[in-house]
């Protein structure tokens, strides 16, 4: 005799109705008609492009992945770096094909991201951050122009950097409303273009469009919906309901199964690559997203956007030793996701970029550093125009023209230049980079890093 409770139809329904049915979804209806209209009708569906971003959470210390080594620049950076300053001889050698009259190394934990950049592969793009507009220290220190909202903030500036609206609350991430304007070049791809790996993130939630979360070994799936259990669900799913919100849920919850098993099978069918990764989650994530470009075609993607991410950038002591498993395990998960785009044929159409909730302070607080503003970032790929640096190296000195006090630099690239950039090459049109980014008015909206 089977002793489980019973539960019925109506009342499992209306259980889990209101987790699965937001407010939002009404009232962003009219949004949604207005994002839609907007689509680029001129762009070639033929193609393929997936971006992935590579989140450091916790702030990661630009200030040593990247170091000066021209006399004077090297001469400040030491003196506020203390103990956290690494000598010029440990340094992976990066050889720039266009100087900006610096010369430069990076962490020596960095060899393969040194080597991606000296072959083309990787540019570097200089003290990157929220801004609401262009702004001097001048302008900052007297408070005459609007500042990001919380800055040197964790959450308030992981938030900015993954919607690029830093002067109100977004609710959708510039991934999610990229993703809004180009969902049409996926046809009837029931799997959304924008996939995360392990976590959930505001970068990739749009009007319409909204992430789906799968783990670094493959597709989450529903618990109670395995073995003996699962076409008795999917046959109380599929009757008639009625009641509204019974209805949509019962939709969304099949619509949830079938993705599963189609998502499964995709990763399944998907031709292996030989391609070894080292081990760590980094390299699990991006193992993952390299699998998920493998089944693009089974799951009817032309466009899609990923997001991974890794913590413990935090390091406000005994930095010099994390910090340095940190960047190696960036540094080999790169390289590895970069070779094996290569083996299967997209290097040139996918595009891999950090970004981070800010930088740190170069003066060091004895073991670690401070919460920081503007910051470096790695753009890679065989579409970026590499071996080059983008954008205007600090000044060193502390308390100097950059330096709003302890070496936090006042960003001279804007997150929403640097996002837009990649955006383009994406395929959002010129006509269309201000709904994904509503105040790229006031900054520029290429770079060049993209080819």
């Amino acid at each position: 005799m089977n002793d489980t409770p019973r539960i019925d139809r109506r009342q499992f329904l209306r259980r889990a109705a209101c987790a699965a049915v937001g407010a939002t979804a009404v009232t962003s209806t009219v949004a949604d008609l207005r994002m839609i209209n907007a689509v680029s009708a001129a762009t070639n569906p033929a193609d393929y492009k997936a971006l992935v971003c590579l989140f450091l959470f916790g702030g990661n210390d630009g200030n040593n992945l990247v170091v000066p080594t021209d006399s004077t620049s090297y001469g400040q950076y030491a003196a506020a770096r203390g103990g956290l300053a690494l000598g010029t001889g440990q340094l992976a050698a990066i050889n720039p094909a266009v100087s900006d009259g610096h010369s430069y190394g990076m962490h020596p934990a960095c060899p393969e991201i040194a080597q991606l950049f000296n072959s083309g592969k990787a540019a570097l793009v200089f003290n990157v951050g929220s801004l609401v507009v262009p702004t001097t220290k001048t302008q900052f220190q007297a408070q005459s122009v609007p500042l990001p909202a919380q800055l040197f903030a964790h959450s308030e500036q992981q938030v900015q950097w993954q919607t690029s609206i830093p002067d109100r609350l977004g609710r959708s991430g510039w991934g999610g409303r990229a993703a809004d304007l180009l969902n049409s070049m996926n046809g009837s791809a029931s799997v959304s273009m924008n996939i995360s790996i392990n976590t959930s993130n505001v970068f990739q939630v749009g009007n319409q469009v909204t992430p789906y979360t799968v783990s670094q070994n493959g597709s989450v799936g529903l618990p109670w919906t395995t073995g003996t259990r699962l076409q008795a669900v999917k046959d109380l799913l599929d009757q008639p309901h009625p009641n509204l919100y019974e209805d949509t849920y019962a939709k969304t919850t099949r619509r949830a199964i079938d993705n599963d098993a189609l998502l499964s099978g995709a990763l399944g069918a998907a031709a292996p690559f030989t391609t070894p990764f080292p081990s760590g989650g980094l390299a699990a994530q991006l193992k993952m997203i390299a699998r998920l470009i493998a089944a693009r075609g089974t799951l009817g993607h032309s466009r899609q956007i990923f997001f991974a991410s890794v913590g413990g950038y935090d390091l406000h002591g005994t930095q010099a030793g994390a910090h340095h498993d940190l960047l190696r395990e960036l540094s080999t998960s790169l390289k590895a996701f970069y070779d094996c785009t290569v083996e299967l044929g997209v290097a040139s159409q996918v595009t891999t970029f950090t970004a981070s909730d800010f930088g740190r302070t170069l003066q060091t607080n004895g073991t670690g550093s401070e919460h920081g503003w503007g910051n470096h970032q790695i753009v890679m790929g065989g579409a970026v125009r590499g071996q080059r640096t983008y954008g205007v190296f600090p000044n060193m000195a502390i308390n100097g023209p950059d330096d709003t006090g302890q070496g936090r630099w006042i960003p001279t690239i804007s997150v929403d230049e640097y996002s837009a950039t990649m955006a383009k090459w994406f395929g959002v049109s010129p006509t269309n980079m201000p709904i994904v980014f509503p105040n790229i008015a006031r900054f520029r909206q290429d770079l060049g890093f993209m080819l």
